[in-house]
């Protein structure tokens, strides 16, 4: 028996696939919504059971289709953010506006608004990233004060964008820039920990909460680094950087389609990404982080070794 329908922007990302997977485990029916059906509907169709998903295509502009999808749903779930800036889609534009226009629409029909921002970013104030975030989260808040605004961490899979990218660099790279010496410290958590939390929240329809979401360790910049290295066999020299070369760098491969690093980040960099001093985490609220980052890693580092998935057996030889 289906319990309640689920509508999810950015669903086809990381954590909006692991979410479907593990709500259709707990009977809610979800409404996928992608910009694109054609590019991304066959990998959706895979993540859940027949009659337990629907596809959506549109995009943030269609105000008109975004009130109706709201509307003949229960939850609500914002997954959508950016790392970097490209034409129309700024950071104001993603991660304070279509909040704002969301957290209305849940207003209006009394839905349960689920929001899923970023943590430790009140002290950033010099990266234009964690501005648009917060001014997204203000911007919730002041329209919708029911709403449930989530704080992960640093998330990572084998479908992310920082493992997986640090994996394929650290095969190639001689070397490997550390960032304010790498002492940067951040509490990575799995996906799957992220979708349990998110599934939590609208099984015992909990809201009006701030829940900062941490993985069960606190781990710096170049121990992180250091792991990854022993998860895919190899040795590189780790080298800090001094901040001037880094923002010469920075500047240089922000130009790239899909830049390696940003300014912007650089900046970010400067801040520990940890629980804050008052914060209520998922730990706080009864659903704890399970999987550690080496655990996680050695499932999938093996596609980064050499040897690939036989480099399994010497090990276990």
């Amino acid at each position: 028996m289906i319990r309640k329908k689920v509508l999810i922007f950015g669903a086809s990302g990381q954590i909006g696939k692991y979410c479907i997977r593990r709500l259709v485990r707990n009977n809610f029916k979800v409404i996928a919504v992608t910009r694109n059906v054609h590019q991304k509907g066959y990998i959706l169709k895979t993540q859940a059971p027949i009659g337990y998903l629907d596809i959506e295509e549109t995009n943030i502009n269609d105000h008109k289709k975004i009130r109706k999808l709201v509307e003949e749903t229960d939850v609500c779930i914002n997954l959508i953010g950016i790392l970097y800036e490209r034409g129309k889609n700024t950071f104001k534009k993603i991660h304070s506006e279509f909040p704002e226009l969301l957290a209305k629409i849940c207003n209006e029909y009394k839905k349960n608004f689920i929001h899923v921002s970023a943590l430790a970013l009140d002290e950033a104030r010099d990266s234009k990233y964690a501005m648009s975030k917060i001014n997204g989260e203000k911007k919730i808040k002041d329209n919708f004060p029911d709403a449930t605004i989530i704080k992960p961490s640093i998330v990572y899979s084998v479908d992310d964008n920082f493992t997986t990218r640090f994996m394929s660099l650290l095969n190639v790279l001689p070397f490997f820039p550390l960032y304010y010496n790498g002492q940067t410290k951040f509490s990575p958590v799995h996906v799957t920990d992220v979708a349990d939390v998110i599934n939590h929240v609208i099984s015992n329809d909990i809201r009006n909460k701030e829940i900062e979401v941490i993985g069960p360790e606190i781990i710096s910049f170049k121990e992180i680094i250091k792991k990854i290295l022993i998860s895919i066999n190899k040795k590189r020299v780790l080298i800090p950087l001094p901040l001037f070369l880094a923002k010469i760098s920075a500047t240089i491969l922000q130009i790239l389609p899909n830049p390696l690093i940003t300014i912007d980040q650089i900046n970010l960099l400067k801040y520990d990404n940890v629980k804050s001093q008052n914060g209520f985490t998922n730990f706080d609220l009864g659903c704890p982080s399970k999987i550690f980052f080496d655990e996680a890693l050695s499932k999938y580092a093996y596609n980064w070794r050499d040897g690939g998935k036989f480099s399994l057996k010497e090990k276990e030889n």
